[in-house]
């Protein structure tokens, strides 16, 4: 019945009594006058606009079934808040198990094990060590042109040395870290 007839006036508890007599009409005018808050409840808890009007629909359905074991007919409103609550998270425990954990979280590489992660660690650490005790002009040299990516020509310009002493600087340092790190080969 929709318009501003009788029904619509009437209270929660009017409309449950007459709905337990099986008037069906007064049913639908609480579910309209209901059905938006449920709706927006379960879409709260489900996370999804879809789902929601399905748990809405399969909870006034439940509730028409059950009127008879509403106890405080005034209280409609929260016992079918009950209803929709039950509904989803029914709807939250089916969804859960059928969740793919490997588009959730990727495994994690095999190679960076932690016994890989200290090695690693260890092998830079000598690098690092082996370069502390190399000459300072080779120094500069092999860290511009290994870390940095400079040109003979531009480590040269860097350095304000000819080009031919940049070639053999890093010719040194590189047979002095060859020497130094033998054993991480």
């Amino acid at each position: 019945m929709s318009g501003g007839g009788p029904l619509q006036d009437a209270s929660d508890a009017t409309l449950v009594a007459r709905a337990s007599d099986g008037d069906v009409p007064a049913f639908e005018v609480l579910a309209r006058r209901h059905g938006p808050l449920m709706r927006v409840y379960a879409e709260q808890v489900l996370g999804s606009n879809d789902e929601a009007d399905d748990v809405v629909q399969e909870s006034f359905l439940t509730g028409w079934r059950k009127l008879g074991d509403l106890e405080d007919p005034g209280r409609f409103r929260p016992w079918m808040v009950q209803i929709v609550t039950r509904r989803a998270l029914d709807r939250l425990r089916r969804r859960r198990h059928h969740d793919d954990l490997d588009a959730v979280e990727r495994p994690a590489d095999p190679r960076l094990t932690p016994e890989r992660t200290v090695e690693t660690r260890m092998q830079l650490d000598a690098m690092w060590a082996a370069l502390e005790r190399m000459p300072v002009d080779q120094r500069r040299c092999w860290l511009l042109r290994e870390t940095a990516g400079h040109s003979y020509q531009q480590i040269a310009e860097e350095l304000e040395l000819p080009t031919s002493t940049v070639r053999g600087l890093l010719a040194r340092a590189r047979r002095f870290l060859s020497a130094e790190m033998e054993g991480w080969r």
